[in-house]
C-alpha cells in the first residue's frame, strides 16, 4: 500500500506527559556510555546523585518521546524500511535533572523522491517544562523511508545540509560501545525491534540489530561536550547532524571534531562514517565571555 500523503501529515502524534527523576537522567545517560571511566569526576558529574548532577542535553531527544508511532498502520508507512537520516536538537534552556514536561511532535513535512526511490519524513518535538511553561528544547527529525517514494507527493523543499569539513580535525575523542547497549537504550522509550530483533534486522537487511541513531547521537554529544565545553552541559545550545551508516552495539566511535564546531564520526573498528555534516554549537565560558563562539545553522 502506498503512502497516503495527507493521512501521514496530520497524523495525530500523541502528546506525551512525563515525570522523570534523576534516576532517569542517570539511567539516560549510563544508556549513551557515561561513566565509562569510573575515575574521571567529570564523567561521575553525569552518573552519580551524590555529586552536582548535569543532565546530558541530549536527553531531550527521549523526554516526551510518542514512542514508535509510525509502526501504526494507519501512518500508511511500512515500518520495517524507515531509518533515521538526520537529527538536529536546539536547546533553548539547560535541562533539569528531574521534573515533569510535555512531549509534543509534529509532522513538519514529506517528500517524495520518485518511484523506487525514498520518501523523506520531517518531524519536530517540542519538550515544554510543565510548571514554568518554557520551551526547553527543540529537537527535529528526518525519517528516510526507503523505497517508499512515487506516491504523488511534492519534491521539495529539502531541508539544507551543513557543508563537510575540510581539512585535519582539530580535535577527536574515542567512546566504545557495549554489545547489549541497544537493549539498555531502548528502555528510554524506543523499542523498535530493529535494535532487539535479529529477525527483523534481517528483514531489514542488517546481519544483526542495529545501535540506535539517536544513541549514536547521543555518544556524539558526550565527545563534543568533552572536548569543546570541559563537560560543562549547559554550554551545548545546537547540533544538527546526518546519520550515513549504522553502528553495531560494541562498535568504537570516534569522533572526529573541528574548532569551527563542524564535526563528524566514524566506527573505528570498520573505518566507516557513520555521522557527517555534523555542526554544533557552544556558548563561551561565563569567565570567558569575549571568547568566539562556535556556532551552527539551526536545525
Amino acid at each position: 500500500m502506498p503512502i497516503d500523503h495527507e493521512t501521514l501529515c496530520n497524523f495525530p502524534i500523541p502528546e506525551v506527559r512525563q515525570r522523570f527523576g534523576t534516576r532517569d537522567t542517570i539511567f539516560y545517560a549510563l544508556s549513551i556510555g557515561l561513566g565509562q571511566d569510573p575515575m574521571d569526576p567529570r564523567q561521575l558529574d553525569f552518573v552519580d546523585h551524590r555529586r552536582r548532577l548535569q543532565a546530558m542535553p541530549s536527553m531531550a531527544v527521549v523526554l516526551g518521546h510518542p514512542g514508535f508511532w509510525l509502526a501504526d498502520p494507519a501512518t500508511t508507512v511500512d515500518a520495517v524500511r524507515l531509518v533515521h537520516g538526520e537529527q538536529g536538537l536546539r536547546i533553548h534552556h539547560p535541562l533539569p535533572v528531574a521534573g515533569e514536561i510535555l512531549g509534543r511532535t509534529r509532522v513538519r513535512g514529506l517528500i517524495d523522491k520518485g518511484p523506487g526511490a525514498a520518501a523523506l519524513l520531517y518531524t519536530e518535538k517540542e519538550v515544554i517544562e510543565v510548571e514554568t511553561g518554557r520551551l526547553l528544547a527543540t529537537s527535529t527529525s528526518t525519517i528516510v523511508l526507503r523505497g517508499q517514494g512515487g506516491f504523488g507527493g511534492p519534491a521539495g523543499p529539502v531541508k539544507p545540509i551543513p557543508p563537510a569539513p575540510s581539512g585535519a580535525p582539530d580535535l577527536q575523542a574515542e567512546f566504545a560501545t557495549r554489545p547489549e547497549q541497544a537493549l539498555y537504550y531502548r528502555l528510554n522509550g524506543d523499542d523498535n525491534p530493529l535494535h532487539a530483533d535479529p529477525a527483523v534486522a534481517a528483514k531489514a537487511g542488517y546481519p544483526r540489530p542495529i545501535l540506535h541513531g539517536l544513541c549514536t547521537l547521543g555518544v556524539v554529544c558526550h565527545a563534543l561536550i568533552a572536548r569543546l565545553a570541559d563537560y560543562d552541559a549547559a554550554r551545548l545550545r545546537a547540533l544538527d547532524l546526518r546519520f550515513s551508516a549504522p553502528v553495531f552495539p560494541g562498535e568504537t566511535i570516534r569522533t572526529e571534531i573541528w574548532r569551527s564546531g563542524a564535526f563528524q564520526a566514524r566506527v573505528v573498528e570498520r573505518d566507516v562514517l557513520v555521522v557527517t555534516n555534523g555542526q554544533a554549537e557552544f556558548a563561551p565560558p561565563k569567565n570567558q565571555e569575549s571568547e568566539p563562539r562556535v556556532m551552527s545553522r539551526d536545525p
